[in-house]
């Protein structure tokens, strides 16, 4: 009973846990917001929100540098942590500025919880399974 409450016969791999969220968290942002970014760019910067007073396309072209070019270097593991800090960086500007720290509004729980994921790759890295781990030992 004690090993089914432990999940103890599951085994403990960290670097595959560290793969596993790079994958999924990035993935679904790539998909979502990436490919959208890349293939309607002409279309969505006339009515991109400018939050930061930078202009719509320099805002749509940070957005698209994270969500889309950030995420692909996440998933591979190469420059993770600094891919990650930028999609935070990102995140931050939306759920602070767009939803003004507020869980009411349309996906700000979504905002929070990506937000969330990219402060976790920052602290944990890429872990062994990385073009990082590669490429630095």
């Amino acid at each position: 009973m004690k090993n089914i409450l432990k999940l103890s016969f599951l085994p403990i791999n960290n670097d595959v846990a560290l793969l596993f969220i790079r994958i999924w968290f990035c993935t679904s942002i790539f998909v979502k917001h990436g490919i959208e970014k890349f293939t309607r760019f002409p279309q969505m910067v006339t009515h991109f929100p400018d939050p930061i007073h930078v202009g719509p396309t320099i805002g749509l072209s940070f957005a698209l540098v994270a969500d889309a070019i950030c995420t692909l270097f996440i998933i591979f593991g190469l420059g993770t942590r600094v891919a990650a800090l930028f999609m935070m960086i990102n995140l931050l500007i939306v759920f602070i500025l767009l939803h003004q720290f507020s869980f009411i509004k349309e996906h700000a729980e979504l905002v929070y919880t990506y937000l969330g994921l990219s402060v976790f790759i920052i602290i944990a890295g890429p872990g062994k399974f990385s073009l990082d781990n590669k490429l630095l030992n």
